[in-house]
This record gives C-alpha cells, sequence and structure tokens, in this order.
C-alpha cells in the first residue's frame, strides 16, 4: 500500500483518522488555553509548561497499571469512552475559580486515561491496515495530528484572545465530545486483540516481555528520549515569546508535518534504514540558536526545520512493529505513546526549572544540548541491531 487512495478506501480508516484529528485538535486547543491560564494565574514558566505537558507525567502510571487494557477492551467501545472522560474533564478545567491543585490533579487523571488511548488507537490501525500499510497510514495520521495542532494553535490562540482561556477549554471539550461522536457511529464493532482481563499483574509480564529484547529496548529509548528533550525546549514557547506563542507552535506543527509527508510517502525502504538518526540530530541541532535568544525572524524558521526531524520517530515505529507479536501491537505501542510523553513531562518540568534559575532561551538551548548527546550515545546500540524491518504481521 503506497498511495493516499488506497488508504482512505479501507473500511474504517477514515472515521479512524476523523476521529484522531478531533482528538489531537480538542488538546491542542485546550492545552494552550490551560497553559496562558495558568502562566496568567501565576507568573511561573514551569507551572505553565506542567500545566500543558504534566499529564504525561500520569502517562507512566498507567504504563505501569493500566496498559494490558490496550489489547482487551474492545476498541470502538474503549475509544467513545476515552473521549467522553475528556470532555467532561475539560469541561471541569474551565470552572472559574478551580484551585491550581484541584486543576493538576484533573490533568493527572487525564494522563492515567490518555495511557490507554495511545494504544487503543493505534493498535486498532494495525488492524485495520494490511502489513504493507501501517507506515503510510501512521505517518497520515502524524500529517492529520500536525495540521491539527497548526489549525487548533491558531484557532486556539483567536479564541484565548476573543472569548478568554476559559471559553477556549469549553471549545476544546466540544471537540472531544465530536470526536467520540466520531468514534462510536464510525467504526465497527470488534473484539479485543488479546483474551484475558486487563490487571496490573499482566501489565507488569507484558512490559517486561517487551523490555526484555535489547532490540527493542533500544528502539523505546530512541522514541522516548530525543523527542522528549525537544518537548521540553516547546513548553517553554509562552514564557518564551507570550505574544508569540502560538505562532511559534503552529510552525512546529507544519514542520512536523513536512517531515511525516516526505517520510511516510516519498522516502523509500532502503533509505529509511539510514536517516533515522540524522533526523533525531535534525529534531535538536537548530535550537541551540536559542543560545543567544534569537528574534522571531530566526526562531521561527529554526522551529521549522527542527520539526522536520520529528518524522524519525516513524521509522522507529515501523521498526518497533517488525519485531512485537500481533498481540502485542497495542501494548507495545501504548507503551511506546506513554513513555514518551512521560519522558515529555520530564523534560518540560527540567525545561521549566532550568529557565526559573537562567531564562526560557537558556533552557531551550540546554534542552537541545541533551538531545545531541543523546542520540549520538544511542547511535552504537542502534547500529548493532540494524536489520531490515519483518513483516508487521509476523510473531516472534
Amino acid at each position: 500500500m503506497r498511495t493516499y487512495r488506497e488508504l482512505f478506501r479501507t473500511d474504517e480508516f477514515t472515521p479512524l483518522f476523523a476521529a484522531s484529528s478531533l482528538q489531537i485538535a480538542a488538546s491542542t486547543v485546550s492545552g494552550l488555553a490551560l497553559g496562558t491560564l495558568v502562566y496568567t494565574a501565576t507568573r511561573s514558566p514551569l507551572l505553565s509548561a506542567l500545566s500543558m505537558f504534566g499529564a504525561s507525567f500520569a502517562q507512566l502510571a498507567g504504563a505501569m497499571a493500566l496498559l494490558s487494557a490496550a489489547d482487551r477492551l474492545p476498541p470502538r467501545a474503549a475509544m467513545t469512552a476515552i473521549g467522553l472522560v475528556f470532555a467532561l474533564s475539560t469541561v471541569a478545567l474551565a470552572v472559574p475559580g478551580l484551585p491550581i491543585g484541584a486543576v493538576f490533579a484533573i490533568i493527572l487523571g487525564q494522563g492515567l486515561v490518555a495511557s490507554v488511548g495511545g494504544g487503543v488507537r493505534y493498535g486498532l490501525l494495525s488492524e485495520i491496515l494490511p502489513a504493507d500499510g501501517y507506515l503510510l497510514g501512521r505517518s497520515v495520521l502524524n500529517m492529520s495530528a500536525g495540521t491539527s495542532q497548526v489549525c487548533g494553535f491558531a484557532a486556539g490562540g483567536v479564541l484565548v484572545a476573543t472569548l478568554s482561556p476559559r471559553g477556549t477549554l469549553l471549545a476544546g471539550a466540544a471537540l472531544y465530545l465530536a470526536a467520540a461522536a466520531v468514534a462510536r457511529t464510525g467504526l465497527a464493532a470488534r473484539p479485543p486483540r488479546a483474551a484475558g482481563r486487563p490487571s496490573v499483574t499482566e501489565t507488569w509480564r507484558s512490559n517486561a516481555r517487551l523490555w526484555s529484547d535489547g532490540s527493542r529496548r533500544c528502539v523505546y529509548l530512541a522514541l522516548w528520549v530525543p523527542n522528549g528533550l525537544i518537548v521540553g525546549c516547546e513548553s517553554l514557547f509562552v514564557p518564551y515569546a507570550p505574544g508569540h506563542a502560538g505562532l511559534l507552535f503552529a510552525v512546529a506543527a507544519f514542520g512536523m508535518l513536512v517531515g511525516d509527508t516526505l517520510t511516510g510517502r516519498f522516502v523509500a525502504a532502503r533509505w529509511r534504514r539510514r536517516l533515522g538518526a540524522p533526523l533525531r540530530l535534525l529534531l535538536a541541532v537548530p535550537y541551540l540558536v536559542f543560545a543567544v535568544n534569537p528574534p522571531a525572524p530566526v526562531a521561527v524558521p529554526a522551529v521549522v526545520l527542527a520539526s522536520v526531524g520529528y518524522s524519525a520517530t516513524l521509522l522507529l515505529q515501523e521498526r518497533l512493529m517488525a519485531i512485537t507479536p500481533v498481540a502485542m501491537h497495542g501494548h507495545a505501542l501504548g507503551l511506546h505513546t506513554s513513555g514518551m510523553l512521560a519522558m515529555q513531562g520530564v523534560a518540560a518540568a527540567l525545561a521549566g526549572a532550568v529557565a526559573q534559575h537562567t531564562s526560557p532561551a537558556t533552557a531551550m538551548a540546554v534542552m537541545a544540548a541533551a538531545s545531541v548527546a543523546v542520540t549520538l550515545a544511542l547511535g552504537p546500540g542502534l547500529r548493532t541491531v540494524e536489520r531490515p524491518p519483518e513483516p508487521v504481521g509476523s510473531a516472534r
């Protein structure tokens, strides 16, 4: 499967695409509103960053306790319920006078739910598409995420300015409701991919099985750490440029969209195996320019160029699917998503802490330098496990 026409002719891909796009748009709009609301109330770069990315911390707890549910719940019912939970919790965040402690409690609860949601969504993608269509399908979902983020940050900036952060949160809740409705009406009722009941014990057992393979360990670290450190840079866009944060987020999403389009559709398999490390370096190196506190005409193209490097994630996901049994695809992808988002939360906290003691620009350069160092350190380990990907449907 190499064309978009073939992809969208596949049963159920279109509603999955639509539900995912609405979910990302809702997250983008509500995240910008929440970050603005918290920064206005506290004037703290750390709390602002954590309000936008702090749910990622709960992803780690979810990955340790709940992730076995990703393959053991009916996908349509799970996606519908997750959309409804996010809609209701986002409405709660819009309540006037809500204490900061309550805000972060709700954010952490959303993170726990999201730790299962990623595995459900991307595990379903591996069921809907044939083995040779996963990379193209995932790239299109990533492209949709980039487009939704560009539109969401642009619309969110307008809504925050014309309505209020709380009004924008309510708009985000409406988008979550729409995502739940599309999942319920557009997806077919499918049985779970794996038998048995989800449990903490089963989650730990499956995590141990995934982590026991050296190839998967290297892939997971490469998926989580360089990416997360650069998201730490992005978490400082609001304190770095309060009047242009929406623009910086939008151009970052645009760069990601360009990278996913080129990598998912036009890069041949023989080149995909060689581009991972260069793309991960591209993700970090342009952010080093923030060491000199650049003006917007320099910062914007640097962010666009760097964000093209996010497409390295596609290549690593393809390898992860090739070396993971089919019955564990949802769990493996959920562990990837939860670990990645947890690392993003850690990086946002680190970046905010550095910014508190230096400046947002200095903190962004520090995080970029750390990402470069990690990519170089992981290089030898990834090269030792380099091998042609097996078909996505193969089991081990």
